[in-house]
C-alpha cells in the first residue's frame, strides 16, 4: 500500500526548508515603506535619514516630505539601477561629495524645497533632469555641471540668485533644452546660458529691460517666459534673434507699447501682453505688412488689463489671427 507521499506523486526530496531560502530583492523593503515593481515609496514618514535595506534593483526611490537633513557617503550604496530619486521637501543642507557616486544610471533628481546653499558636487553623468528649485542657492560656479552631457532640463527657480551669482562658464558643456530660473533676483537676462535652449523661463524676477544683444545666442528658443518682471523697454531688433519663437510671455510688466519685431517672427503663435501699460495698438504691430509671409497664424494674443481704448484698434490689426476668440481684450483697472 502506497503512503500519502507516493499516492500524490509528490517528490519531497528536493523541497527546501523555508528558513534556509535566501530572500530575493523583491522581499527587501524598508520599514514603513511601500515597495512594488522596483518602486520604493517612503514619503511622509518623518524619516531623519535615508533608510537601509533598499532593494538593489530599485529604479524609483521616493523620499519626499520627510525630515532628512543630510545625504551621507553610503546612503545610496548598491543602487546602481536607480533611475529616479525624489527628495523634495526635506531639510537637506549637506550632501557628501560621493553620495551620488553609486547612481550610475540616475536620470531624474528631484531635490527641490530643501535647505541647499549650493548645487551638489559630482552629479551623476547620466543625469537628464535636475529640479533644484526653492532652495537657498546664491551661486552657480564654473564647472559645477561639467561632464553632464545628457542633461536637458534644469529647474532652479525660487533661489535667491542674482546675475552676479552666475560665474562665467557656469553652464559650459551643457546642451539644455529647458531652463527655468523664475522667482529669483535677476535684473537682466543672464549671459552665457546654453545656446541649445528651446525653452527659457525667467518669470517673476526684477528684469527691467531687454537690450539688443541679450537674446543673441538663443536662436533656437521656441518658448520665452518673461512675465511678472519690471520690463519697460525692449530694444528694437532684440527679438530678431529668435526666428523659431512660437510663444512669448511678457505679461505683468511695464511696457508702454507692443514690442517691435513681432510681425517678423514667422512662427510666433502666442503672445501674452496683458497687465502692462500699453496705451495704443498699431495696425502693423502683430502681422506682416502687405504680402509679408507668416507661416503660422496666431492662436492667442492677450491684451487685457492695459489702458488701451480697444474700440480704436483697427480690425485689420489681427488679420493674421486664426479667429476672434484668440484675441483677449478686457477692462483696465487703475
Amino acid at each position: 500500500m502506497m503512503n500519502d507521499e507516493e499516492a500524490s506523486g509528490a517528490d519531497t526530496s528536493g523541497v527546501l526548508d523555508p528558513d534556509s531560502v535566501t530572500p530575493t530583492y523583491s522581499a527587501m523593503c524598508p520599514f514603513g515603506c511601500h515597495c512594488h515593481l522596483r518602486v520604493v515609496q517612503c514619503s511622509d514618514l518623518g524619516l531623519k535619514s535615508v533608510p537601509k535595506e533598499i532593494s538593489p534593483d530599485t529604479t524609483l526611490l521616493d523620499l519626499q516630505n520627510n525630515d532628512i537633513s543630510e545625504l551621507r557617503k553610503d546612503d545610496f550604496k548598491g543602487l546602481q539601477h536607480l533611475y529616479a530619486l525624489v527628495l523634495v521637501n526635506n531639510k537637506i543642507s549637506k550632501i557628501h561629495e560621493k553620495a551620488f557616486s553609486p547612481l550610475r544610471k540616475l536620470q531624474k533628481l528631484y531635490i527641490s524645497k530643501n535647505h541647499l546653499v549650493e548645487i551638489p558636487p559630482n552629479l551623476p553623468s547620466s543625469l537628464v533632469e535636475l529640479r533644484i528649485h526653492d532652495n537657498r542657492i546664491r551661486k552657480v560656479p564654473k564647472g559645477v555641471f561639467s561632464g553632464l552631457r545628457n542633461m536637458n532640463c534644469i529647474e532652479m527657480g525660487g533661489n535667491p540668485l542674482e546675475n552676479s551669482g552666475f560665474e562665467p562658464g557656469a553652464f559650459d558643456g551643457l546642451k539644455l533644452n529647458y531652463l527655468r530660473i523664475s522667482e529669483a533676483k535677476l535684473t537682466g537676462i543672464p549671459k552665457d546660458l546654453p545656446e541649445t535652449l528651446n525653452e527659457l523661463h525667467l518669470d517673476h524676477n526684477k528684469i527691467q529691460a531687454i537690450e539688443l544683444e541679450d537674446l543673441l545666442r538663443y536662436s533656437k528658443l521656441y518658448r520665452l517666459g518673461l512675465g511678472h518682471n519690471q520690463i519697460r523697454m525692449i530694444e528694437n531688433g532684440s527679438l530678431s534673434f529668435l526666428p523659431t519663437l512660437r510663444e512669448l510671455h511678457l505679461d505683468n510688466n511695464k511696457l508702454a507699447r507692443v514690442p517691435s519685431g513681432l510681425p517678423d517672427l514667422k512662427l510666433l503663435q502666442v503672445v501674452y501682453l496683458h497687465s502692462n501699460n500699453i496705451t495704443k495698438v498699431g495696425v502693423n504691430d502683430f502681422c506682416p505688412m502687405g504680402f509679408g509671409v507668416k507661416r503660422a497664424y496666431y492662436n492667442g494674443i492677450s491684451l487685457f488689463n492695459n489702458p488701451v481704448p480697444y474700440w480704436e484698434v483697427q480690425p485689420a490689426t489681427f488679420r493674421c489671427v486664426t479667429d476672434r476668440l484668440a484675441i483677449q481684450f478686457g477692462n483696465y483697472k487703475k
